[in-house]
């Protein structure tokens, strides 16, 4: 065997002992950023990204015997929907094993399990976003691990910009579809990267992303708690952020029949379908999109956090009573070799 053979043989391997300083470190990079770097071998490279689930997987369910059937995401403001809920067990994101950590003001960074009525809910008390340095994998992280636990239902919350001029702060908007802007432009899907059978198909459809008999029990469920004067639908889209959006940039999406912006929610929702989780999302409208070229009001963090106040009790009552009336759609089991529930 020749000296450049060797080389090849010694490049796809990936033991420590046959790799040099620099090659180990960038084996850790890949494995934190799912990515591949130029030159690395990929049928050699081992991801692991599904056995990092399984044991986050496994090792919650030692500490919680009970499977969820509904997974909620609470965004900014948000949080208090986790403290609906009975009999509580709550677990800091940073004691679990390979779960990601939000570090934005509003988001707590707890995973809490407990009961609304007779049901089993997980509900992530704060979320990950693309812009704190997570692929968009890693940001919809928490989304399979609910449903590895046994949740089939997803209730994705968030505060967003209102771009449609119809909309007033406080105003909620029940989310009918997305323009997943980031993955237009940029290529940019939590999907993306090199494929593992085990989690799903390559390819999926997403024209039904978000479930019309959910969004329909929404908008009864809404009525009927004097929700109708803010209650709104709409089409949702997500920009990268931290930066807020510029006043082209906000014209040329409401050009395209926007009505609301955020910064998250869209990977989390394609992960969901990539699972066949049923999925409802509203956004809590914290902001008026600024459209026109000299106006003297600016998006504020701290702003946003106070308008998703307003409403916390009535969207506390509408989520509660939402899980409660909700068809089931778990299954009652752990899937893809994490063992039974």
């Amino acid at each position: 065997m020749d000296k450049v053979e060797r080389r090849r043989k010694n490049v796809c391997r990936h033991s420590p002992k046959r790799q040099s300083n620099l090659d180990v470190i960038m084996n850790g990079y890949v494995r934190r950023t799912n990515a591949l770097l130029p030159g690395q071998c990929p049928h050699g490279r081992i991801d692991p990204q599904y056995e990092d689930l399984l044991e986050t997987v496994n090792w919650l369910k030692k500490r919680v015997k009970t499977p969820p059937v509904v997974g909620i995401i609470c965004g900014s403001g948000l949080g208090a929907l986790a403290n609906e809920l009975k009999d509580p067990i709550v677990i800091e994101y940073s004691v679990i094993p390979h779960f990601p950590t939000s570090n934005v003001v509003g988001h707590l960074g707890r995973l809490i399990f407990g009961y609304i009525g007779p049901k089993y809910v997980v509900c992530m008390q704060g979320r990950f976003h693309h812009y704190e340095g997570y692929p968009l994998w890693k940001c919809a992280y928490g989304v399979r691990v609910m449903n590895m636990l046994g949740a089939g239902t997803l209730i994705v919350t968030n505060a967003a910009g209102g771009l449609n001029s119809s909309f007033r702060l406080g105003d909620v908007m029940l989310i009918k579809d997305h323009l997943n802007l980031i993955g237009f432009a940029g290529g940019k899907n939590p999907l993306s990267g090199i494929h593992d059978e085990r989690f799903g198909p390559r390819f999926i459809s997403l024209n039904d992303a978000y479930d019309l008999d959910l969004l329909a029990l929404a908008h009864k469920i809404g009525k009927e708690l004097g929700m109708s004067e803010y209650l709104q639908e709409g089409v949702y889209t997500m920009a990268g952020g931290p930066s807020y959006e510029t006043v082209a940039e906000l014209r040329m999406t409401k050009l395209l029949g926007v009505d609301a912006v955020g910064m998250s929610t869209i990977p989390e929702v394609i992960v969901a379908r990539h699972c066949k989780m049923k999925v409802l999302a509203f956004s809590s409208i914290t902001n008026h999109c600024i459209t026109e070229y000299g106006s003297t009001e600016k998006p504020d963090h701290e702003e946003v956090l106070r308008i998703a106040d307003m409403r916390t009790e009535k969207l506390c009552k509408f989520v509660s009573e939402f899980i409660l009336r909700c068809p089931d759609t778990s299954e009652g089991k752990v899937v893809n070799g994490a063992g039974e529930n």
